[in-house]
């Protein structure tokens, strides 16, 4: 039986529209769930994306604009469903907090957290951040009592409210955390491990209607709703056609969140938490990322440098934000965003390396056998060689998405790339071509180059998409043709066509 995995991002925020950052979380995801169905099969892989709609911080967006917390969370999903088709994000499910499936699946989970005694009621005051929705202790505050994540002053709450036991579960929790690959990468392990060496706080996960009503009302009381993370995690399976306990016990184990570093409590102690106290397993791992940076600022719709997304697509065509994004930044880790940067990468990498080879290759093929294959690939000792770095690609490429280590994986690709830019130069075909008698040899050097080109096209599909299957059109190959080993693809007497502008050059602006 072949292995399944249920992939997820964050539950985004609905209280502003989606930017540069949110893209990165989306694009890294994608192209991870892109490689797995590749491996284990598209029924095999759901991917599940949306919006977290309820909660303090929408309310007091929606206010700001003068409506409604529904029609606002309405305008703000849609413009993030938008921005999930301009950037080719292929999910299963789209959840929204506010469907009545989901509430429903939110309150079935609370009535059974309640009636196992996980869930309590007492008198509480605390200090809680808007942004974050949560409350915080003194300890994790900056000076001052300023939110770490957004850097601005908590506001002090006492009022009476439900919560659920989480110091009960904090050595279960711990032997989770523990877990090899539970969190990924490791450089976040020893935070979440340091956080649970002392006892923590049980968790408030209501809000009294009187201070909020735009939640999802409590079962067994119906003056609250609830706390708006518990609402938002309950989004990664509640929508899946099976949510009997059979089922959550089987897609749980092997579902992996992509998040990013700023909700990895919320993530790695509150959902575990929330899970075993209805008695279901918990998830097999998180893979976290870390902050998208502009001028030094991170991007943020608190920080105010909302750039969209989608404008980078209009701009540069499909596929070079999200190539960009996995070539430049370190998974993990913090990377820094610009428009220079994108144009050099794409100049360089793009116009320069792929489509100038896409280019070269498919000219030269039309130009001396009319498009037509009419050799096998050439069996000397440089043919063997450029062959042997292709034949490689796909499972060193595979090896470094699975680590999430997508730069590493295009890199492998690039260094390709640029073997069949110096095979071009090392056997000179243009210069062969001159004299008839070499056209046997130079026929041998095309099907060399295209059977390489056709192997990395196939490789890149889950990074560029789009121009994958471009170049792989270019070619003239069905899926099962392009999914072949080196050397079993492409066949003499096949035909490609004439090249097309895959990435023009972008010329930089002058100062």
């Amino acid at each position: 039986m072949a292995e399944k995995v249920h992939i997820t991002t964050a539950i985004t925020y609905s209280n502003g529209p989606p930017h540069i950052g949110h893209a990165y979380e989306y694009l890294a995801t994608d192209s991870y769930v892109r490689y797995q169905r590749r491996k284990l099969g598209r029924e095999n892989v759901t991917f599940v994306t949306g919006t977290d709609e309820h909660g303090d911080k929408n309310y007091r967006a929606a206010l700001a604009e003068g409506l409604k917390p529904k029609p606002f969370v309405d305008r703000i999903s849609e413009l993030f469903r938008a921005a999930h088709a301009g950037l080719n994000i292929s999910y299963d499910y789209f959840v929204r907090t506010t469907d009545p499936r989901h509430q429903e699946f939110v309150q079935r989970m609370l009535q059974r957290a309640r009636d196992r005694d996980e869930i309590y009621y007492r008198d509480y005051e605390g200090l809680y951040c808007v942004g974050c929705e949560r409350f915080y202790t003194e300890k994790e505050l900056l000076p001052g009592n300023l939110c770490p994540a957004h850097n601005r002053a908590v506001e002090f709450i006492k009022e009476g409210n439900y919560f659920l036991r989480l110091e009960k579960h904090r050595a279960e929790i711990r032997s989770h955390v523990e877990r090899p690959g539970f969190i990924r990468p490791e450089r976040y392990l020893n935070e979440v491990l340091n956080m649970l060496a002392e006892p923590i706080e049980d968790l408030c996960i209501s809000r009294p209607k009187s201070r909020l009503d735009w939640g999802i009302e409590l079962p067994f009381d119906s003056n609250y709703v609830t706390y708006v993370w518990y609402d938002a995690f309950c989004a990664y399976v509640s929508e899946l056609p099976d949510t009997s306990d059979a089922a959550l016990s089987a897609i749980l184990p092997v579902t992996e969140h992509f998040i990013g570093k700023d909700i990895l409590k919320t993530h790695a102690i509150y959902w575990p938490a929330m899970l075993i106290s209805v008695g279901l397993p918990v998830y097999r791992c998180l893979n976290v990322h870390g902050w998208l940076n502009y001028g030094g600022q991170r991007f943020s719709k608190s920080s105010g440098n909302v750039a969209d997304p989608l404008e980078y697509e209009k701009t540069y065509g499909p596929d070079v934000l999200r190539y960009f994004m996995l070539r430049d930044i370190v998974y993990g880790l913090d990377g820094d965003f610009s428009d220079e940067r994108i144009i050099e990468r794409y100049n360089a990498d793009l116009a320069n390396d792929l489509g100038n080879l896409t280019s070269r290759v498919l000219s030269m093929t039309q130009r001396y056998f009319g498009g037509e294959i009419t050799s096998a690939p050439g069996a000397n000792a440089e043919d063997r060689a450029l062959a042997g770095v292709f034949a490689a690609i796909a499972e060193k490429a595979g090896a470094f998405t699975e680590e999430l280590a997508f730069n590493r994986a295009l890199e492998v690709i690039w260094q390709a790339l640029d073997a069949a830019n110096k095979y071009i130069v090392a056997t000179s075909p243009f210069t062969l071509a001159k004299d008839r008698a070499n056209l046997p040899r130079v026929a041998e050097i095309l099907a060399t180059l295209l059977e390489g080109l056709r192997v990395a096209a196939d490789t890149l599909e889950p990074f560029m998409p789009t121009a994958a299957r471009r170049i792989l059109e270019l070619l003239a190959v069905d899926e099962q043709s392009a999914r072949a080993p080196y050397g079993r693809g492409l066949k003499p007497g096949h035909r490609v066509k004439p090249p097309v502008p895959l990435f023009p050059r972008i010329e930089k602006p002058h100062n």
